[in-house]
């Protein structure tokens, strides 16, 4: 295996967003992500407060969610909802578009959301999601491009709430539609270590997962194994 523990830890937004989870859920999922120091957490926009003043002594970015799952909220409430993270703490920000009219061509109209909800976030990076289960090629690549033209920092392939998620065909497409300034994340089904890998292959560099234990103690195993060979050899 090419990558460390370490190095995994920091491609992954350990993903705390499930609608039944209680503030000891996110206690705890917040204790995973400060644990094995990973690059952040994706929380509810009603736990932002609570995972920043459990993550604060940690090099974990504090992510939440706006217009989610379905990116059907006024843009106006997208960028209230940016305002309000942005001043509680959060320090990255995963938007859903409006699939709606980027379904129905209005492309313009989407690409001054994603516009509004940059300018709301005041530098934070923010993650485009094109949620891909619902949309065509064209239409994958459209979105691409108007958030690359809008300034986002990814563009990320699913909410995990659609009937499907990331699939390495659509990471290879997103990757290869906007430029290296853009970031690529996949979230939706990251449940293995050998899935992650394989999506890093195509381009992807940051992993939304609930799995992030899993995958990196799997990681962990596998390194133990490779070192005790290497000292037998």
């Amino acid at each position: 295996m090419d990558f460390t523990v370490a190095q995994i830890a920091k491609m992954i937004d350990h993903s705390i967003l499930r609608p039944e989870f209680t503030a000891e859920d996110v206690r705890k999922g917040c204790a995973i992500a400060a644990k094995y120091e990973v690059a952040s957490v994706c929380v509810r926009p009603c736990d932002v407060p609570l995972a920043v003043q459990l993550l604060r002594a940690s090099s974990v970015e504090v992510g939440t969610v706006i217009g989610f799952p379905h990116g059907d909220t006024h843009t106006a409430i997208k960028v209230a909802e940016t305002e309000l993270a942005i001043y509680q703490g959060a320090t990255e920000i995963d938007m859903v578009l409006n699939v709606g009219w980027l379904r129905s061509g209005h492309i313009d109209a989407v690409e001054r959301e994603i516009v509004a909800v940059i300018e709301a976030a005041k530098g934070a990076p923010v993650k485009v999601i094109l949620e891909n289960a619902y949309l065509t090629n064209e239409q994958k690549l459209a979105a691409c491009w108007a958030a690359e033209r809008a300034g986002a920092a990814f563009v990320k392939s699913s909410t995990g709430f659609a009937p499907t998620g990331a699939t390495i065909d659509d990471l290879a497409l997103m990757r290869s539609a906007v430029s290296a300034k853009v970031r690529v994340k996949a979230s939706g089904g990251v449940r293995s270590l050998d899935q992650l890998v394989a999506m890093a292959a195509v381009g992807v560099t940051r992993f939304g997962s609930s799995a992030t234990e899993a995958i990196l103690e799997d990681l962990a195993r596998r390194t133990r194994i490779e070192l005790a060979h290497l000292r037998a050899a």
